[in-house]
């Protein structure tokens, strides 16, 4: 199955996890299964700033962000993790015929926290390493390739002990976010909209920046504004 933009709601190779219940045909398959580092992307957001349209839904190079942002997280040999709320239907639909794991998340309107630890439910039920990372790769950055992606777990495998973090050149902290496995019950414990931030500061020692192109780690579009001045910005490069 491959993406169309009239196409109808399916989960072809997809595990849908509904209230964080992970799927046993999932459970299953991850036991023969070993991995790195699993990336969440959480696209469970309102996009209330889009005044009615859905950022994750904007076209890059002919493909929904959200759909380009799970298939390059999936080049690198992750498994991916898809957070979605139970009324987007279209957002299912542009993920339709990638090997995702879907995870619902009905409250996600009690802030981004609530799709990350879902996320990390159904990682907690992958074959991961005792020494896995956790990404967070926001899904309304649409500079990231995933040569860079791949640089990033590389750069986290060869100390996992570390919070990874993306930056600028310029210094500026971004994404993605790689947490080792010991820090994910903080994450469990974050609310509200935090995200990692709230563990990132408590664990500042343990952080590593890790060098992006231009302003990939920092580029995020939030309104149709921000979508049309970085479209103008790509004409004009």
């Amino acid at each position: 199955c491959g993406w169309r933009a009239n196409a109808g709601i399916k989960h072809c190779f997809s595990t849908v996890v509904d209230r964080a219940k992970i799927a046993p045909e999932h459970l299953a398959m991850s036991k023969t299964v070993e991995i790195s580092v699993v990336v969440a992307i959480p696209a469970a957001g309102a996009s209330s700033r889009m005044r009615g349209g859905d950022k994750l839904l904007e076209l890059v190079d002919g493909e929904p962000v959200l759909r380009r942002q799970a298939r390059l997280a999936l080049e690198t040999g992750a498994r991916v993790i898809v957070a979605l709320p139970p009324d987007r239907p279209a957002r299912i639909a542009a993920l339709d015929g990638l090997a995702v794991t879907h995870v619902t998340v009905p409250d996600a309107h009690l802030g981004m926290s609530v799709s990350l630890r879902a996320s990390l439910l159904a990682a907690r039920g992958l074959a991961l390493e005792s020494k896995a990372g956790f990404m967070v790769l926001p899904a309304d950055m649409p500079d990231f390739t995933s040569q860079a992606l791949s640089d990033v777990i590389d750069a986290f495998m060869r100390n996992p002990t570390m919070i990874l973090r993306g930056t600028s050149p310029d210094g500026q902290h971004g994404h993605p976010s790689i947490f080792p496995r010991d820090l994910w019950d903080d994450l469990d414990r974050m609310t509200g909209d935090q995200g990692g931030r709230a563990v990132i500061a408590a664990h500042s020692a343990r952080m590593q920046l890790f060098v992006l192109h231009g302003t990939m780690a920092i580029t995020d579009l939030d309104t149709p504004e921000d979508w049309a001045n970085w479209r103008a910005g790509r004409s004009n490069s």
